[in-house]
């Protein structure tokens, strides 16, 4: 009879889990595909896409399935800027446009509107779960299909989405190899953190804080955290190494995985006043400008941040800019504690330089003029209105998550934590925007989760002591 009993109660809590997924994803396409509405039609709005980016990515495209250039090789030395980007999202694109028999944004933003709302909140779900439990995984994943910051990168035609993606999934690998002591999965983590690396260049040095998180936190013999902080490097340098490997043998100079380090110190010193007071600027176009007039080129010749001699350029201006940081470091302090307020405000006015957090679906933004009125426009107004509320209750929410993430599991915490502090310190110490710190938000999600699932029980132990208070009388 017991055991009858447990499959019952076992068979009734999945049930409600399904349900719970389902729900999850509905709502997920829901706010995607309204977001991507609204995006499609801004698509030629650099205020809402950069779509001068999107040209040298879909440039590429266009070439690799024309067969002009190769996806990874470059036969010419002089070709520096083949190498302002990691490799992998050039194809990425080449690939949705084959799929598609479409060669535009709009065909990359579909795929990444069906894509991001099943594999978003899945991997958010499984992140909750794996560290908390899933009520939290489940509180967790309709945070992340709600949220207007997750869905507007999620559906956008850039690098960003397939790169969180990749890092949430490493993330919740390495979460299970602490939990299960295998380096196996550290070293499975390590390497899909590597395939990341491959779309954008921000995720390299995450590996470094859960390598040393695995040493510091993992409740096991210095042998076993020894082992599983070594895999998850290995893994990642194995899936790294080839990108700078290409780039010395076509160069003759050792280059990462970009050619972008310099710009962003130098853009990052031109959004401060005392910064273009020294004749930094922010923004490509006005820094080419002034190197155009230091290398005596004319006005015709079709410079580019990266190109001509990209590598010395690139490192010129890190170097430039590195000696004012350098020179100024309690100053440069406060820039950074100002970026880390804007990489965490989600809610009110955007930063000036820092993107857009995303937009509330409204009725009005979202549906076409015919739709207006009706049941369909008040349900979209509804959950504009609650994607609202989630904006201003999101960092109360998630810093009481870390909160009882601390009492509840210490470990799986302070594994979580390495990947929101990489992004939130290091992470901007160059200029940044909020968009290279969607795996940091995803992050936070969990821990907003796990509050939402604290007050659910909190709700449910009130009214079962009302119930059994009622009874008695």
């Amino acid at each position: 009879m017991k055991l009858i009993r447990q499959h019952v109660i076992n068979s009734h809590a999945g049930r409600k889990i399904a349900l719970g997924l389902v729900l999850i994803v509905v709502l997920s396409l829901a706010v995607r595909a309204l977001t991507a509405q609204f995006l499609s039609e801004r698509l030629g709005d650099a205020g809402w896409f950069q779509y001068g980016s999107y040209k040298i990515f879909d440039a590429r495209a266009q070439a690799l399935l024309d067969g002009r250039e190769s996806f990874f090789l470059i036969p010419d030395s002089s070709r520096t800027d083949l190498i302002q980007y990691p490799p992998a999202f050039p194809v990425w694109v080449a690939f949705i446009y084959k799929v598609t028999g479409e060669r535009s944004a709009r065909s990359v933003l579909r795929a990444h509107w069906w894509l991001d709302a099943l594999i978003m909140p899945m991997l958010i779900v499984a992140l909750g779960v794996t560290a908390y439990g899933w009520r939290a995984g489940i509180a967790a994943g309709a945070l992340a299909a709600l949220s207007p910051l997750l869905a507007f990168y999620g559906v956008t035609p850039s690098s960003d989405a397939p790169t969180t993606w990749l890092v949430l999934a490493a993330m919740w690998l390495l979460l299970l190899a602490a939990r299960r002591q295998s380096w196996r999965l550290a070293l499975t983590s390590g390497l899909v953190l590597g395939a990341a690396c491959w779309f954008r260049v921000n995720p390299l040095f995450v590996v470094v804080f859960w390598a040393l998180s695995l040493v510091l936190f993992v409740r096991a013999s210095l042998g076993i955290r020894a082992r599983l902080s070594l895999a998850a490097l290995l893994g990642t340098i194995i899936l790294v190494a080839p990108i700078p490997v290409r780039n010395w043998l076509a160069f003759n100079e050792f280059v990462l995985t970009g050619l972008n380090v310099g710009s962003n110190f130098w853009e990052g010193l031109g959004e401060t006043e005392y910064g273009r007071s020294l004749g930094f600027e922010f923004g490509d176009q006005l820094m080419v400008e002034q190197e155009r007039a230091a290398l005596g080129l004319p006005q015709d010749f079709p410079i580019t941040p990266v190109w001509p001699d990209g590598i010395r350029r690139d490192r010129e201006r890190a170097r430039k800019s590195l000696k004012v940081i350098t020179a100024h470091p309690v100053w440069y302090a406060g820039v950074m504690l100002k970026r880390m307020y804007w990489m965490l405000k989600t809610a009110g006015e955007p930063g000036p330089y820092y993107g857009s957090p995303g937009i509330n679906c409204t009725s009005r933004k979202c549906l076409p003029a015919s739709w207006q009125g009706g049941a369909t426009a008040l349900s979209v107004n509804v959950l504009g209105m609650a994607q609202s509320v989630y904006r201003y209750a999101a960092l109360p929410l998630m810093a009481w998550g870390i909160w009882l993430g601390f009492r509840r599991a210490r470990v799986m915490t302070l594994l979580l934590l390495a990947t929101v502090f990489y992004y939130l310190v290091p992470g901007t110490a160059a200029h940044t925007e909020i968009r290279y710190v969607l795996p940091m938000h995803g992050v936070l999600v969990v821990f907003a989760g796990l509050a939402i699932g604290r007050l659910i029980e909190a709700f449910k132990s009130v009214n079962k002591r009302e119930k059994v208070s009622e009874q008695t009388i």
